[in-house]
C-alpha cells in the first residue's frame, strides 16, 4: 500500500506543479468530491466542485495562460487541525504577452484527508494578473451593471 502524503507533502506537490507547468497533472491531488473556493476571483467562478470539473479548469489554464507561475518565499504553516495546513507564498509572475515580471502574494488552506485535498480556499491576487495583462478595462465591463443583468 502507498504511503498517504502529509497536507505539507501534498501542498508541497502542488506548488512544483504549479512551478513546473505541470497543470494536467494537478487534479489527481484532489478528492472525487473537493471543493475549492478562490475567494478573491473578481469574474468567473468563485467556487469549483469535484475533480472532473477541477480537471477541466486545469487544462483550460495549460492551454491558455499568458503566465510562467515561480513560487518563492514558500512557508506552510501547520494547525491544530492534522488535516489543514495554512500556506503563504509568492508567485514570481512573468507575463508572456506583456513582458511584465512581477510578484504576486498568496495564501491557500488546504484540507487534506487520505493524502488528496478535499477543500481549499485559495487568496490570490488576481487582480495583479488582470492589470500585468491589460485586461483592466475587460474587467471594468465585466463589472458592470449591464454586464450583470
Amino acid at each position: 500500500m502507498p504511503e498517504t502524503l502529509s497536507p505539507r507533502e501534498v501542498f508541497q506537490r502542488l506548488i512544483d506543479g504549479i512551478g513546473a507547468g505541470r497543470f494536467t497533472e494537478l487534479a489527481e491531488l484532489y478528492a472525487e468530491d473537493a471543493v475549492v473556493e478562490t475567494v478573491f476571483e473578481p469574474v468567473g467562478p468563485r467556487r469549483v466542485e469535484g475533480r472532473a470539473a477541477l480537471r477541466e479548469r486545469f487544462a483550460q489554464v495549460s492551454a491558455s495562460s499568458p503566465v510562467e507561475l515561480t513560487p518563492a518565499n514558500v512557508v506552510v504553516r501547520e494547525t491544530d487541525d492534522p488535516e489543514v495546513v495554512v500556506a503563504e507564498f509568492d508567485y514570481r509572475v512573468h507575463h508572456r504577452l506583456t513582458g511584465r515580471t512581477f510578484e504576486s502574494a498568496n495564501i491557500q488552506v488546504l484540507r487534506v484527508r487520505d493524502g488528496l485535498i478535499v477543500n481549499s480556499r485559495d487568496y490570490h491576487d488576481h487582480l495583479a494578473l488582470i492589470v500585468a495583462g491589460d485586461n483592466l478595462p475587460q474587467l471594468v465591463a465585466a463589472l458592470s451593471p449591464n454586464a450583470r443583468a
